[in-house]
Parts: C-alpha cells; sequence; structure tokens
C-alpha cells in the first residue's frame, strides 16, 4: 500500500514541476513583452499598484526564471525547489479560495490540488529523483 502512495506522490509532484516549468516560460514571455514593448498592456489611472510596466516586466521575468528553475530542480529533489513549489502552491491555493464565491467548483477543485501538490511536494518531494 505504501508504494501506490508514493506513486500518487510522484504523479502529483511531477505534476507540480510541469505546472511550475510551463508558468516560469510563460511569466517570462510576459516579462519580456512588457520590457520591450511598453505600450502592449493596458493601463488603468486608479490602479492601486504605481509601477512603470517595465518594472513589471522586469519582476515577471526574474520571478519566472525562478519558477521555472524551480520546476527543473523539482525533478532533481533539490531542497529548495520545494520550498518555491510549496510557496507556489501556497498562493495558487489562497488565490483559488478567494474566488470561491464567484466559482465554487473551480475554486475548490483548484484548492484540492493545491493541497495535493502541496503534500506532495513535503511528504514524498524526494521520490521523484527515484
Amino acid at each position: 500500500m505504501a508504494n501506490e502512495r508514493n506513486k500518487w506522490a510522484v504523479g502529483w509532484t511531477a505534476f507540480a514541476a510541469i505546472m511550475m516549468v510551463v508558468q516560469g516560460i510563460w511569466w517570462i514571455i510576459a516579462g519580456l513583452a512588457a520590457i520591450f514593448e511598453d505600450d502592449l498592456f493596458v493601463i488603468t489611472e486608479d490602479y492601486i499598484f504605481k509601477f512603470d510596466v517595465t518594472t513589471w516586466g522586469w519582476t515577471h521575468l526574474l520571478l519566472g526564471l525562478v519558477v521555472l528553475f524551480a520546476g527543473y530542480g523539482l525533478f532533481v529533489a533539490a531542497a529548495w525547489a520545494r520550498v518555491v513549489g510549496v510557496i507556489v502552491a501556497s498562493v495558487a491555493g489562497i488565490a483559488a479560495f478567494s474566488w470561491m464565491p464567484y466559482y465554487p467548483v473551480w475554486g475548490a477543485l483548484f484548492v484540492i490540488a493545491a493541497v495535493a501538490v502541496i503534500w506532495a511536494i513535503t511528504v514524498h518531494g524526494e521520490d521523484i529523483a527515484e
């Protein structure tokens, strides 16, 4: 029975790693688009964060690189990558929880997925390297 649970954990860890690599690539693309083409994004006057689009571009580029490398790090069971993975899944779970009044089914599914990813990374994160 323990081996079956490890297979599930490895599957969820691989899912987390793949999604982090994909998300990192998306953030890098969005960051580069904001850095090279300021007028690509719509800017509103009453936005709470008063940063230049280029600043957001650099922020997304750097965070995208961190998430991309952390996704790769999960495949080799790096401890730092597991920490980043838990942080990313936690933020995703909190964001999904905040959407539950508007999309209860999707919000619940995303929260459940975030919890499953956190469980797999923390309990069996080293199993993926085997």
